[in-house]
């Protein structure tokens, strides 16, 4: 039925029509029904172009290197040895300090009036005091006299010690209420800068609570975190480099002093304290540079190493081969799997260890697509000298063109005159 819809039917293609023009209708007819009929063949999947590296040792550029710190040897966090409210703050962030000078102040009235209270104990204290000793005084002399006996003696002599006693007491509880009400002042223990103010006037605070930080003037300290594979390389004693960030020609020398003992809960790296040495010290607070010597990173800085581009690199993780490169062959134009040690980064670059020999060639780029042994070819970059330029191209293609053009018509001219 669909046949007959589009075409006509024999006997009206008869009709005012030459036995040739018939065959040539149903020639197309039949194509037409052929290719309804079959089905569509899949592509094949076409050969990837990769761009190819060959190893080779080069040197190392880059340093092992850490960011760090500035900060003083000795931070103070100080606060105030009594409870109470503030009253005022005298310093602000910033600022240097001299030992003993007032950073802030507590509401000290009612430290105020426990001193006067126990003032006045010690008054009372005192004047019990001078009546039990002017008793004792006249009793002795009675005494001498054989007037009284030697037990009411003992007696007045136990009751000046007991008075002598009280008066000591109250003393020491004068003492103690004057410092505290002392404490109220929150002073300086040594000359330093302001580095943290950790409360403000008006807020009630407790014993011991901090206040304001000090970082005490003197030695100061580079302070970095290296990671866990690097923690057994760093040794007190080791000789640091210290670069500030904001000045690079003032570079320091520096000696490891401490290296934590645990990791940081968080970020798990040990944190390295170095001593700087020479003069001028770096700003507190201040970024710097470390480049330790000697930590083990593998290749140092010059030696020749095999180096690839990150994008090189496939994690092989699923099937636990690690690290892995994909490595072209030649002969065949496949690829296959070949596993990599990497040591340490030059910049953009893996430093490799093992797994790769020289005059290796390497995929550089699209490592993720690739599958063992599927072929492929080599990119060839369009503006590669070593071919003929561009125009000089397109110009063979043209004539190319042109010829095949004419010789087609020459083949049509043919057959219409064999018509």
């Amino acid at each position: 039925m669909a046949f007959t819809h589009y075409f006509p039917s024999v006997s009206s293609v008869s009709q005012g029509k030459s036995p040739r023009q018939w065959l040539v209708l149903s020639a197309v007819a039949g194509a037409v029904l052929l290719s309804a009929c079959s089905k569509k063949e899949t592509p094949p999947e076409p050969v990837r172009a990769v761009k190819l590296v060959t190893v080779g040792a080069s040197p190392v550029q880059a340093q092992l290197e850490y960011s760090g710190d500035v900060r003083a040897r000795i931070e103070s966090r100080l606060g105030f040895r009594v409870a109470g409210k503030i009253t005022k703050r005298e310093v602000e962030l910033g600022q240097h300090v001299k030992a003993g000078q007032v950073l802030a102040r507590l509401d000290a009235k009612d430290y105020q009036l426990s001193a006067d209270a126990a003032r006045a104990q010690l008054a009372s204290a005192t004047t019990q005091r001078d009546l039990a000793e002017a008793n004792a005084r006249r009793f002795r002399s009675l005494r001498a006299q054989n007037f009284i006996s030697a037990a009411e003696m003992e007696r007045y002599e136990a009751n000046l010690k007991a008075a002598q006693a009280t008066l000591e007491q109250a003393q020491a509880q004068l003492s103690a209420q004057s410092n505290q009400t002392q404490y109220t002042q929150l002073l300086a223990d040594a000359d330093g800068v302001v580095t943290a103010v950790e409360a403000e006037p008006g807020q009630v605070v407790s014993a011991g609570a901090t206040v304001v930080r000090i970082a005490q003037d003197g030695a100061r300290d580079a302070v970095f975190s290296v990671p866990e594979d690097k923690r057994a390389a760093v040794k007190i004693g080791q000789s640091v480099q210290v670069i500030p960030w904001a000045d690079e020609s003032g570079r320091l020398s520096a000696l490891v002093r401490e290296v934590a003992a645990s990791a940081d809960p968080a970020t798990r790296t040990y944190l390295v304290k170095a001593a700087l040495q020479g003069e001028p010290m770096p700003a507190l607070g201040s970024t710097v540079r470390v480049r330790p010597a000697g930590m083990g990173m593998g290749q140092e800085a010059g030696a020749n190493a095999i180096k690839l581009p990150t994008t090189a690199l496939r994690q092989e993780g699923g099937n636990g081969q690690g690290t892995a490169v994909w490595v072209y062959d030649a002969a065949s134009s496949t690829v296959k799997l070949q596993p990599v040690k990497v040591l340490t980064a030059d910049g953009n670059e893996a430093v490799i260890g093992s797994g790769l020999a020289a005059g290796m060639q390497v995929v550089a780029t699209g490592v993720h697509v690739l599958t063992p042994g599927q072929k492929v070819t080599v990119y060839r970059d369009k503006y590669d000298k070593s071919k003929p330029n561009k125009p000089q191209a397109q110009s063979e293609q043209a004539q190319e063109a042109i010829k095949t053009e004419a010789a087609a018509e020459a083949k049509l001219a043919a057959a219409g005159a064999a018509q």
